[in-house]
């Protein structure tokens, strides 16, 4: 995967600045931070509800997913994160998660210390800044979600989610050509989207058989953009991503 040619600390930059534009001395700052790599095997939890971490984790390679259970044991995915996100970011501000965060593939984790992060942002104010914005864009594809979960059918829900992980993955770099690596199994994008395993099975080959997407393994290939954003009811706007031309 692309990922493992970058270090953790230029894929940090690789996705602050698909939402923020950074100037060269903060660059330079994250380049200088210490990022210790573990390696995990997939369905394994990284932490849980009620732990207080003294670090930030950020994906390096894989997909990890937020998931809250009901006292049945029931599974609702509140988020999916693909390389370069930090999936517990909140829990520099706040003392202990109320989330559950888990592998869903074999992942390579980078692990921040808090004071690490916090004098790196009191060095350089506008990381801080850079860090609120990736929290704020966070938040607002939690707003998403319950929108497509709560209103879309489930045909047009599920062609957002497409849409949405195609646009996250090319803005690091991670897809091409309307190509990316989907490792999410069925079950898992079902628990993302409150649908059984069935009712995802079916949406997904009415999908195909429409054309709107093509599949070969773990790749899932959008041979028409537009047929699918329109069957996905699908606005990028909430992903607040910069474009390369902005400037300060």
């Amino acid at each position: 995967m692309e990922t493992l040619l970058l270090t953790p600390n230029l894929l940090i930059i690789r996705k602050l600045e698909s939402i923020f534009v950074l100037r060269d001395a903060e660059k330079k700052a994250i380049k200088e931070l210490s990022i210790k790599t573990i390696s995990l095997h997939s369905d394994q939890d990284i932490l849980k509800v009620g732990d207080q971490p003294t670090q930030c984790c950020l994906v390096i390679d894989g997909f990890t997913c937020a998931y809250k259970l009901t006292y049945e044991g029931r599974r609702q995915i509140t988020s999916l994160y693909i390389p370069g996100d930090i999936p517990d970011l909140q829990s520099l501000h706040l003392s202990s998660l109320d989330i559950n965060i888990a592998s869903i593939t074999p992942c390579i984790l980078g692990l921040i210390e808090h004071d690490d992060i916090h004098n790196l942002c009191a060095l350089q104010p506008r990381l801080a800044a850079a860090l609120w914005r990736e929290t704020l864009v966070s938040a607002s594809i939690t707003r998403e979600w319950l929108l497509n979960n709560g209103q879309r059918p489930a045909y047009n829900r599920i062609a957002h989610l497409i849409c949405e992980l195609l646009v996250r993955l090319e803005a690091v770099g991670l897809a091409t050509e309307s190509t990316f690596d989907m490792p999410v199994t069925q079950t898992e994008l079902a628990d993302a989207t409150g649908m059984t395993h069935i009712h995802m099975n079916r949406v997904l080959q009415a999908l195909r058989t429409d054309g709107l997407i093509s599949n070969n393994k773990n790749q899932i290939t959008v041979p028409d953009w537009q047929k699918l954003k329109e069957a996905g009811e699908f606005d990028p706007l909430y992903l607040h991503l910069v474009p390369e031309t902005a400037q300060d």
